[in-house]
C-alpha cells in the first residue's frame, strides 16, 4: 500500500451513498471510516487520498477492491481486536453469520453466550466499517448506518 503519513481527517461526497465518507488517518494507519451527512468541521475536503480513492473505487462496483494492504490502527480491546480481525479475512462478495465468526476467532465458542455477544459489540463498535467489512456478517450489527450497510451489500451482491 501507498505510504500515507499524513495525519488528519479526510472526506469526500458520495452521490452514490448520498452522504460523505470520512477517514481518519495517523502515522499512515486509518484509525476511523465513517459516513456522515456532514463531514466534521476539521475534515479536509480531500480530492485525492490514496485510501479514499481505492473506497470510492469500491463504490463505482466496477471491479472487486480489498482492503487487505490498508492498516488499521485497531484501539479496542484486545479480544474485539481478534474478531475484527477474523472479519478482514472474509472475502468480497462473501458473508458469514455471527456464530461462524465466532466459531472462527481463536479463543471463541460460538456456543458460548458471552462469547456471541463479545462478537456483536465488536461489529457495533467497529471504527472502519469497510475497511473492516463488517457488512459482510449477515446477522450481525454494523456500526455503519443501516441504509449505508444494504448499499455496501449491494456492491458485492449479497
Amino acid at each position: 500500500m501507498e505510504d500515507v503519513t499524513d495525519a488528519g481527517i479526510y472526506a469526500r461526497e458520495s452521490p452514490y451513498l448520498e452522504r460523505y465518507v470520512q477517514l481518519g488517518v495517523a502515522s499512515g494507519r486509518a484509525l476511523s471510516v465513517s459516513f456522515p451527512e456532514v463531514p466534521d468541521e476539521e475534515a479536509e475536503t480531500a480530492e485525492s487520498h490514496p485510501i479514499l480513492d481505492r473506497i470510492f473505487e469500491y463504490l463505482d462496483g466496477l471491479e472487486e477492491v480489498d482492503f487487505d494492504d490498508v492498516q488499521v490502527a485497531l484501539t479496542v480491546p484486545t479480544d474485539q481486536r481478534a474478531v475484527l480481525e477474523q472479519v478482514r479475512t472474509i472475502p468480497y462478495g462473501e458473508q458469514t453469520d455471527v456464530s461462524t465468526l465466532a466459531a472462527t476467532t481463536p479463543d471463541l465458542d460460538p456456543e458460548d453466550d458471552d462469547d456471541i455477544i463479545l462478537v456483536r459489540t465488536a461489529l457495533d463498535g467497529n471504527p472502519a466499517p469497510l475497511l473492516i467489512p463488517d457488512h459482510r456478517v449477515r446477522d450481525g450489527p454494523s456500526a455503519a448506518p443501516p441504509q449505508i450497510e444494504q448499499k455496501l451489500r449491494s456492491i458485492e451482491e449479497l
